[in-house]
C-alpha cells in the first residue's frame, strides 16, 4: 500500500508538470484543421456545381446546376422513336414529346420573365405561337404535338438553352437576387426563378422514366 501511494504520487506530478507544458486548444475552434480548399473558378466536370467561366460566382453556380439536370433529364429518351415520343398511357396524360417542348417553354417564359421583365400575357404573337400549347399542354398539346422526332426536340431545348446561357454572361450576383414583389403568389428572387427551371425539369424526368417503363 506504501508503494503504491508513492506510485501515485509520482504519476500524479509527473502527469500534471505534463499537462501544463501542453498549449491550451480552445475547445470550440480547432487550431490544427486542415485548411479548406477554395471553390474551383471552372470545371469542366458536370459533377462539380460551382462557379464557370465567363459568370459570375453564383450565377456560374446556376448554369451548372442547369447543366446538370439537363443531362440527366435526357438520359431516359435517347434513341425514341416518334411513336415513343408520342406515346400516351390514357386520354388525359401527356406525351414525353410534348413535355420536353413544354420544358423549353418554361424556361423560354422565365427569360422572358427575368431578362425583360415581361409576364405570359405579354409574349409576342410569335412567341405565343411557338409555346402555348407546349405551355399549357392539356387537350391542345396533346391535338397539335405530336409526330416529330427527338431531334426536333432537342433543337428546341438546346436553342432556349444557349439563350439563357449567353444572357446570363451579362447578369451578376446581385440581379439574381433582385426581388419580384408581384410574382404569383409571393415575393420571388431571381435566383428561385431559376432554380425552379432546374427543379421543373427533375420533375418532368421522373414522369419521363415511368412512361419509358410503360411503352410497349
Amino acid at each position: 500500500m506504501s508503494n503504491r501511494r508513492e506510485f501515485l504520487k509520482t504519476t500524479t506530478k509527473v502527469t500534471g508538470s505534463t499537462l501544463l507544458s501542453l498549449p491550451l486548444v480552445d475547445a470550440c475552434v480547432n487550431e490544427v484543421s486542415q485548411p479548406i480548399s477554395p471553390l474551383p473558378q471552372s470545371s469542366s466536370n458536370i459533377n462539380i456545381v460551382g462557379p464557370r467561366e465567363g459568370y459570375t460566382p453564383n450565377v456560374g453556380t446556376v448554369v451548372s446546376m442547369l447543366n446538370w439536370m439537363r443531362e440527366v433529364v435526357l438520359r431516359p429518351v435517347r434513341g425514341m422513336s416518334v411513336s415513343d415520343l408520342d406515346f400516351l398511357l390514357d386520354k388525359d396524360s401527356n406525351s414525353i414529346g410534348a413535355m420536353l417542348w413544354h420544358l423549353a417553354a418554361t424556361e423560354r417564359f422565365y427569360q422572358i420573365n427575368t431578362f425583360d421583365g415581361k409576364r405570359w400575357e405579354g409574349l409576342s404573337s410569335t412567341d405565343a405561337a411557338k409555346w402555348n400549347y407546349a405551355s399549357n399542354l392539356g387537350d391542345n398539346g396533346r391535338r397539335h404535338i405530336k409526330g416529330y422526332d427527338l431531334d426536333f426536340y432537342l433543337d428546341l431545348l438546346d436553342n432556349v438553352r444557349n439563350f439563357t446561357l449567353e444572357e446570363l454572361k451579362s447578369k451578376d450576383d446581385d440581379w439574381l437576387m433582385i426581388v419580384d414583389d408581384n410574382f404569383w403568389s409571393s415575393p420571388t428572387n431571381n435566383y428561385c426563378k431559376w432554380f425552379h427551371v432546374c427543379e421543373h425539369e427533375s420533375n418532368h424526368n421522373g414522369q419521363f422514366k415511368y412512361i419509358r417503363s410503360r411503352i410497349v
